[in-house]
């Protein structure tokens, strides 16, 4: 018989068993020469009793049965042969995970994918020459769980086809030479060269371990000790889990315990919460203001600099509602002063709209957002957020009494109507207010303009703002 893998081998010798009729349980399995070499004819010793004329499976049983050849057990010729013979009778039992020989078929199967998976990711090639062909050549070693070396080597002929490698394992080995994979039996672990790569394998593993994140345990899941004497970066593992926490710390250390340089003269200015009585509900609109500035309905408080409440005045025939102060306007204090707010008020002038003549608000009072550096990045507020802050919200509706309310993105159509999804799809339209009476005017964010994307995407969404802008006029006094 030509030396074959075991797939192969396997296939022919089955397919003529059965077709002679040899039960499962007549059957010794057995590899020509060494046990492990796969390139050896597959042996059996058998008695006929039945034959099979016309053998067929389903196509399910195909890879099934040759994950299940590639493993170490000593049923992975035996099994496959078994679940064939009886699938001659019963085409489903492939599908009756609880039958002991399908259980097993799997479990061989999975455990040679994830053998496989291992090794696709933890192979590193070392450098040792230049070919006569002018191709880099490289070698490489691995210790699989399983007999997966034939199985796995297209995938790195697929990955690194522009050079010529050498994948060596216990007892055999893959080389991919000029563009053809071959395999051949190797029973030496080769002498692997100091290579530059591993300073860069180390530089690279270094830069993304996260110490804040560390779970030793399911590290060594994902990449399991046995393969660490193989790979360079495993030689920094040690350290990096000792020095884990001093990382963190440093980590902790390193963050900005301050917004911005001026926020200790702002908060010097504003009112402590002492100085506000939490539990007087507020008669006017400067009251409401005044109480705002000790909020701590939610936790959102304790990290903003002030509290940025609405401005405008009393009796404003319309009320924008954006979503939160951004990082300029928790430090002047006032609504939509920043980059949004400066589109907003082009958007303004463009349709015939007198911001003064407005009542501008948020829907929730303070700024939320993530310290990276000394940077802050503006976080949307969640639901409970703006739950919490619609008490203010209604307060300014109270006092003001607009005519209508401009919902501007989604956050502020959730304070507003109770409902904050889809606000691409309800842009444009007319809605009432929780209240059921007073008119709410749907439309995107000016801070959504300026995150469209390229000078294209944000013209569009720009025409769309001020397409929906232009009926606020029609609310407004002459």
């Amino acid at each position: 018989m030509p030396r074959l893998g075991f797939a192969e081998a396997w296939r022919i010798q089955a397919r003529q068993l059965l077709c002679e009729g040899v039960v499962p349980d007549n059957v010794h399995w057995s590899v020509e020469g060494a046990e492990t070499d796969l390139f050896g004819a597959l042996q059996s010793s058998a008695k006929s009793v039945r034959p099979v004329e016309r053998p067929s499976v389903p196509a399910s049983f195909v890879p099934l049965a040759e994950a299940a050849l590639c493993h170490v057990s000593p049923e992975r010729f035996a099994l496959p042969y078994r679940l064939l013979w009886r699938l001659q009778n019963d085409r489903e039992i492939l599908g009756d995970r609880s039958d002991k020989d399908v259980a097993a078929v799997h479990a061989m199967e999975k455990s040679v994918r994830r053998d496989a998976h291992k090794m696709k990711a933890f192979v590193r090639f070392r450098e040792v020459g230049i070919s006569d062909a002018g191709r880099r050549q490289f070698i490489a070693w691995f210790e699989p769980e399983h007999v997966i070396l034939e199985r796995t080597a297209p995938f790195f002929a697929r990955r690194f086809a522009d050079m010529d490698w050498l994948i060596v394992t216990p007892g055999y080995a893959a080389r991919f030479e000029r563009g053809v994979l071959d395999m051949q039996l190797c029973n030496e672990r080769p002498d692997l060269p100091d290579d530059s790569a591993d300073d860069l394998w180390r530089t690279y593993y270094a830069s993304i371990f996260n110490p804040a994140r560390l779970k030793v345990k399911a590290m060594k899941s994902e990449m399991p000790v046995k393969y660490w004497k193989n790979l360079p970066e495993a030689r920094l593992i040690p350290d990096l889990i000792a020095n884990a926490e001093k990382s963190v710390q440093a980590m902790r250390e390193a963050m900005p315990t301050t917004p911005h340089i001026r926020t200790d003269r702002i908060v010097a200015r504003l009112p402590s919460p002492s100085e506000i009585a939490p539990d007087v509900v507020p008669e006017t609109l400067d009251e409401a203001r005044q109480a705002a500035a000790g909020c701590s309905r939610c936790d959102l408080c304790r990290y903003a600099t002030q509290t940025v409440f609405g401005e405008g005045a009393i009796g404003s025939s319309v009320m924008f509602v954006g979503e939160q102060p951004g990082d300029i306007e928790d430090l002047s204090g006032r609504p939509f002063t920043g980059p949004a707010g400066q589109l907003f008020n082009k958007v303004l002038h463009e349709v015939g709209v007198d911001r003064s003549r407005a009542y501008v608000t948020n829907a929730v009072k303070h700024f939320k957002f993530e310290p990276r550096g000394k940077r802050r990045i503006h976080q949307r507020p969640d639901a409970g957020e703006v739950v919490r802050c619609r008490w203010w919200l209604g307060l300014e509706r109270k006092f003001v009494q607009p005519k209508l309310i401009v919902a501007l993105g989604a956050t502020a159509a959730l304070a507003v109507t109770g409902n904050g999804a889809n606000i691409l799809k309800r842009h444009g339209t007319m809605e009432l207010a929780d209240d059921g009476q007073t008119p709410v005017l749907l439309t995107i964010h000016p801070s959504a303009v300026l995150r469209s994307g390229n000078a294209a995407q944000q013209d569009e969404a720009r025409k769309l703002l001020v397409e929906d802008l232009r009926r606020v006029s029609a609310y407004m006094p002459d």
